[in-house]
């Protein structure tokens, strides 16, 4: 037996896994045991569920719900996201035709007459001839480095990654509007709040001017109540401004067109859910972003395996079959078959330094795509513990502000039964008017942030995907 054949095919073996792509091992970013601003660890009770789905049904808002719907089917960065997606997939397909042979099929008429004085022609051939040719053409090309294998594992990362992308941009867009719907919720809430305060005005500028005519109030103190009425009608028409910027906003989200669009308006009515957070370390497989991060680690990974390749010689197996005569009635004949096989192998000896420098270049950016992931993890990280103590610290001081709303409420009534008693001028009722006023305002505005903190919190958390949905490809 001879030992050569063999020692050469390991030999080819054992070089081929040398400069294939490095191991790849997922990163390990070592989560927190759990969310700081939770305070002691519980045990989860069967309650406490991932987000799944369509989370935004988790306020009770019907309005809420038609419009994400909408976004759904109709939001234009949604759809260039899943455009951009197809593409990718696209590419992992032409990445992969490289592990099958090409075949190339042809076939040609000549019709020829050769010069009489062509050198070195014999003078008995005839001079005139006909060429039928029907051939098939194979090339493929040895995977020994696994250069092949590298580029398919990159593309095929690189698509999943493309494809955790659409869904950062789903949960955002879906987020986005969930934001600015309750957005125009607050500001009709708030107008709301402003016209019955106008109404209570008016009817404070009617008291104060019928004393003023029974001689009892001041023209200081008309003035006053006018003052107050009409700055309070001012700010209920510069609301509209906002509401009108928000529901544009909204209009472009669902894919409508501005002028077309009308939201008609409502009270802020929903009430903050409870959003179950978990661990810390579900975050790294609920998040759409980390996934994506994650999977572009592994493409440039598998780019050092591509670049490594380069350094060894490329094999390709060509050949070609088929059929050709002189004559069209013996073309189609066994007799008329050819063949040719040609195995090459060819390697640059010589490149001033391009083959290091891309292996270089492949390293480096499987460096910082490391880096990024890894800062993609903090910032999730950071997200949900901000979210979570926005929440948390709002609930308290919607607890302090109520207090503060019926505080106000009780100071106005005192003052206004001490101006009709004549026992103060009406800038009291102005400052009592305004301090109830402010303090209204002031608890929706914190309603409205514990809502937003609601949001932002599903967002941080990855609004019910995991990485399991990632396609395989």
């Amino acid at each position: 037996m001879k030992l050569a054949p063999v020692l050469a095919g390991v030999a080819v073996v054992v070089t081929a896994g040398c400069v294939s792509a490095p191991r790849y091992v997922p990163p390990d970013p070592q989560p927190p045991a759990q969310y700081k601003e939770l305070g002691p660890w519980k045990p989860a009770q069967p309650a406490d569920d991932v987000l799944r789905g369509k989370w935004w049904e988790l306020f009770g808002e019907p309005d809420l719900n038609a419009l994400e719907e909408q976004v759904t089917v109709s939001n234009q960065t949604l759809r260039a996201a899943q455009a951009q997606f197809l593409q990718a997939r696209a590419l992992v397909r032409s990445a992969k035709s490289a592990e099958m042979p090409t075949v190339a099929a042809g076939a040609s008429v000549t019709a020829a007459d050769q010069s009489e004085n062509k050198p070195n022609r014999s003078k008995t051939s005839d001079t005139r001839y006909n060429d039928y040719v029907l051939r098939a053409d194979v090339a493929y090309e040895l995977d020994l480095w696994g250069r092949v294998a590298s580029t398919v594992a990159a593309a095929r990362a690189s698509a999943q990654a493309s494809a955790a992308d659409l869904e950062v941009v789903n949960l955002s867009v879906h987020a986005e509007l969930a934001l600015d719907y309750f957005q125009v919720r607050a500001l009709d809430t708030e107008r709301q709040i402003l016209e019955t305060s106008v109404a209570a005005f008016e009817r404070a500028l009617e008291l104060t001017k019928n004393r003023y005519q029974g001689g009892v109030a001041s023209g200081v103190d008309v003035a006053q109540a006018e003052t107050q009425l009409e700055t309070t009608r001012a700010q209920a028409i510069d609301v509209q401004i906002r509401r009108a910027q928000f529901e544009h906003a909204i209009a472009a989200l669902t894919g409508s067109a501005a002028p077309g669009f009308s939201l008609p308006p409502a009270t802020l009515a929903a009430s903050v859910p409870q959003v179950p957070p978990g661990l810390p370390g579900d975050v790294l497989e609920r998040r759409p972003d980390i996934a994506a991060a994650e999977r572009r680690l592994a493409s440039a990974n598998a780019q050092i395996g591509v670049a490594r390749a380069a350094f060894f010689p490329a094999v390709t197996l060509t050949g070609s079959t088929g059929l050709e005569s002189g004559t069209i009635g013996d073309w189609l004949k066994l007799a008329s078959n050819f063949w040719a096989v040609a195995p090459a192998a060819a390697v640059a000896v010589f490149d001033g330094g391009r083959r290091r420098a891309a292996r270089d270049y492949a390293i480096a950016g499987y460096q910082r795509a490391d880096a990024q992931y890894r800062d993609v993890v903090l910032t999730a990280f950071r997200e949900v513990e901000d979210s979570l103590a926005a929440l948390r610290i709002l609930a308290q001081e919607a607890k302090t502000q109520d207090a503060a709303v019926a505080a106000a409420q009780r100071l106005l009534a005192l003052a206004t039964n001490r101006y009709k008693g004549g026992v103060t001028t009406y800038l009291e009722v102005v400052i009592a008017q305004n301090a109830a006023l402010n303090a209204q305002r002031t608890a929706l505005g914190i309603q409205s942030r514990r809502l937003a903190a609601s949001i932002l919190l599903v967002k941080a958390l990855g609004g019910g995907w995991d990485a399991t949905k990632l396609p395989v490809l």
